[in-house]
């Protein structure tokens, strides 16, 4: 029985095991996501989260620290460099799990690991997005919202006059009646 046993073996020896989540995390650090499977990205969160956590604070014991984990001076270099100043008000969560689906060959559960702060999409859609409640706007919008209305309410009084004197600027002279012979009578008798 493996009670209270956390460690995500992955069918590997410790030592393997150790050189395959530096790999994961180097590849991780440099092109900012990655597909593996899901087991494989959980475990890999769990090697990578402190040491991010780690670069936000720049020094060279936490960069031996960080280096001793990743074997990698670019890696560590990257997350010192780009990854912790992005990262440097999140108070955790760095990384994200998106599910894909089976693999073909084996069908096994797959899984994309990315770093949060790099995907511009999801950032682009909570910029972007209002957040709405259920209770009733605050007296500070409705008194906003009342004062730009009547604004739009004042503006067209100030622009009325200026239409009413270009109107007849633009009419077309009214053309003559043409008359008939009929009509030349009427007006002699």
């Amino acid at each position: 029985m493996r009670h209270g046993k956390k460690v995500a073996h992955l069918g590997r020896k410790s030592a393997h095991r150790k050189a395959m989540l530096a790999n994961m995390a180097c590849s991780l650090i440099e092109h900012k996501r990655i597909q593996t499977t899901v087991t494989k990205a959980k475990a890999l969160k769990q090697f990578v989260e402190p040491l991010v956590t780690k670069s936000k604070t720049d020094t060279t014991h936490n960069r031996r620290l960080v280096f001793s984990s990743l074997r990698n001076k670019y890696a560590v270099a990257e997350l010192f460099r780009s990854v912790a100043v992005k990262v440097g008000d999140r108070p955790g969560g760095y990384t994200r799990i998106i599910k894909l689906g089976n693999r073909l060959g084996d069908n096994a559960d797959m899984a994309m690991i990315e770093l949060v702060d790099y995907n511009e999409v999801y950032n682009a859609e909570k910029t972007t997005k209002k957040k709405s409640t259920r209770r009733g706007r605050t007296k500070k919008a409705e008194a906003t919202a009342s004062d730009e209305a009547t604004a739009a309410q004042e503006a067209p009084t100030v622009e009325a006059p200026e239409a009413a004197a270009e109107k007849p600027a633009k009419k077309a002279p009214a053309k003559p009646k043409k008359t008939t012979k009929k009509d030349d009578a009427d007006k002699d008798a």
